[in-house]
């Protein structure tokens, strides 16, 4: 039998043999493509497919049909300028059933996530525009990739092992390996359909990775050098990624090893407000602060993150914050103590605090304030408290001594 179909939506192209006792059979090589698979599947009844990609398709491969199964064999599949080799059987018994093994050199995925905008246009709100996956209703798919190297969007990933399962509009894709930052990314995602919301489940493990790539990629916080592992528990409901945020639920811990927070002299600031309390901070931005351990831990509720500990210790410089951070706002609002530890010549044990300053960190994630407390400057200066002791003998109503009083929390000392 040799067959060959040419229109519009597709060509169609077999050679082999055909029986059609006992029971139906036919065997051959099988060859098909299509300039986009898109229009192919709208043109063969099936629901547009979510996202963006889906256009250049060609297949050839080693087929045989019985019954209601159709196995492919040394399977040489394209999809949009990504090619890859192995075996897939497909199902039409009823609801239509994909299942396969592929192994591809390169595969870029960014076609597919073209139109998912996690963010306004230009702007830091996070995007109102409503997520549709109602094309993944129309076949169910199991599917085992593998890659020397995946690219989604600007992330790029190394050797990557995935199975991804579509089952009644639900999409599950678990990580068994990819090569990410300079580590290693192991984990699960979950998007499944919920009357008129998404929801989302993931749990991820970055392990031994950059920190500042990571963070940079996934986050937009390009602050945090060093090596260290990142684990994300998270879930949510919603009919966008603003609804997402909102909803969101779940932990985030972080763990890091000689780094270095940079655009911050965290040290030199402290010398200098030791030395002069009530000197200028203006000059914070700019320079390193070192660090040999790092730990971070975060309680997401309702798209509110309580910082429950970060902790960032250094040769000279130890740093503990607590706080919140509005994920839907995209903004922090933290309060910790920066220190200045002693080292061994200093005639008192290695690590003990020597000088304390506390600090408020405020606004957008991206492009936080560092506030420094204004009451324990001016309690550290020699001058500042003279001017304090002159106030000692107004009166309570006075409005000099009541504006001090305000500045600083509390009333002048007596004599």
């Amino acid at each position: 039998m040799k067959l060959r179909l040419s229109g519009a939506p597709f060509k169609l192209a077999f050679d082999g043999h055909m029986t059609r006792r006992p029971t139906f059979k036919m065997e051959g090589t099988l060859a098909a493509d299509t300039a986009s698979l898109r229009q192919a599947m709208v043109w063969a009844g099936q629901k547009p497919l979510p996202g963006g990609g889906f256009g250049r398709f060609a297949l050839k491969a080693q087929t045989f049909v019985g019954g209601s199964t159709i196995a492919l064999s040394s399977v040489n599949v394209e999809l949009d300028n990504n090619i890859a080799e192995g075996v897939l059987t497909i199902a039409t018994d009823g609801h239509s059933m994909v299942q396969g093994t592929l192994a591809a050199d390169e595969i870029d995925l960014s076609p597919y996530i073209s139109t998912v905008q996690l963010l306004r246009s230009g702007e830091r709100d996070w995007s109102p525009v409503p997520i549709a996956l109602d094309g993944l209703k129309g076949v169910d798919v199991d599917l085992r990739l593998s890659a020397a190297r995946v690219n989604v969007a600007h992330v790029r990933l190394g050797r990557t092992a995935v199975a991804a399962t579509v089952r009644t509009g639900n999409l599950n894709v678990a990580i068994g390996e990819a090569q990410a930052f300079g580590g290693v990314l192991k984990g699960s995602f979950g998007i499944a359909r919920a009357q008129a919301a998404t929801d989302l489940k993931a749990q991820l493990q970055f392990s031994d990775v950059d920190l500042e790539r990571c963070l940079g990629e996934l986050l937009g916080l390009r602050r945090l050098e060093g090596k260290g592992t990142l684990a994300l528990a998270l879930d949510s409901s919603g009919g966008n990624i603003y609804e997402l945020t909102k909803a969101l639920n779940g932990t985030a811990n972080l763990t890091g090893r000689k780094g270095a927070l940079s655009g911050f002299n965290i040290e030199q600031l402290l010398r200098r407000f030791e030395r002069r309390p009530l000197s200028g901070g203006g000059e914070i931005r700019g320079g390193r602060t070192p660090y040999e351990t790092l730990t971070v831990n975060v309680k997401i509720n309702q798209g509110m993150a309580a910082v429950e500990e970060v902790r960032m210790e250094g040769p000279s410089v130890r740093i503990a914050l607590g706080g919140a951070a509005s994920i839907p706002s995209r903004q922090l609002d933290l309060k910790g103590t920066a220190s200045l530890l002693s080292s061994l010549s200093s005639g008192t044990a290695a690590g003990t605090p020597s000088f304390e300053m506390p600090f408020v960190v405020e606004g957008p994630w991206d492009e936080p304030l560092m506030w420094w407390d204004v009451q324990s400057r001016i309690q550290r200066s020699v001058p500042a408290q003279s001017v304090l002791d002159a106030m000692r003998n107004r009166p309570a109503g006075d409005p000099i001594r009541s504006a001090i009083e305000r500045l600083t929390g509390r009333a002048p000392r007596a004599t």
